[in-house]
């Protein structure tokens, strides 16, 4: 299972992972970006395709302003195969996501970050300091929620201020860790 999870104001872990082409992604060094969000997501979870969208709009919108997403699936793909590389890197072709979608395989970094489930956001100010964590919004099942609670962070976090709330619980599937 995962470790403690990291808790506001602390700094980031190193977090550099393969995307579906194996092309390496990483986390800017500090003040490099203004903002970083790391999200644990998957292919299976109903909880995750039902705020995928949302999540890539938002992906969309903030990369423009600079902030760094990185798209992280860490599930046992042995155990889980929809969760596989292969699988991954269809939902890409497909043009399914708007940022990277990285691979965790011996799942270090959801360790590292302490993530626990599908969808699990963590926002980080310029300084790689996390500042959110928790769920897109309030409500998986209504779109209109819009990923507000990372939209607000993200707004926040730009603006030189601390987000309210800072943390929400993470509401989906559990990662599916190894055995």
């Amino acid at each position: 299972m995962s470790q403690d999870r990291l808790s506001i104001g602390d700094v980031a872990p190193a977090l550099e992972l393969e995307d579906t082409a194996g092309e390496r992604h990483a986390l800017p060094a500090p003040g490099e970006a203004p903002a970083s969000v790391v999200i644990w997501t998957c292919n299976h979870c109903p909880y995750a395709l039902a705020w995928h969208e949302r999540i890539q709009d938002v992906v969309r919108e903030y990369s423009e302003r600079g902030v760094v997403f990185l798209q992280v699936n860490s599930n046992d793909a042995e155990r889980y195969p929809g969760d596989s590389p292969e699988a991954m890197r269809e939902r890409v072709e497909k043009g399914e996501f708007a940022g990277p979608y990285l691979h965790d395989p011996d799942q270090a970094a959801a360790r590292a970050f302490g993530a626990e489930r599908t969808p699990d956001v963590f926002v980080l100010d310029g300084d790689l300091r996390l500042v959110y964590s928790g769920a897109p919004d309030a409500d998986y099942d209504d779109p209109s929620q819009n990923a507000a609670w990372l939209r607000g962070a993200l707004d926040a976090v730009l603006a030189g201020e601390a987000p309210d709330p800072a943390t929400t619980d993470p509401v989906g599937c559990t990662i599916k860790w190894k055995e």
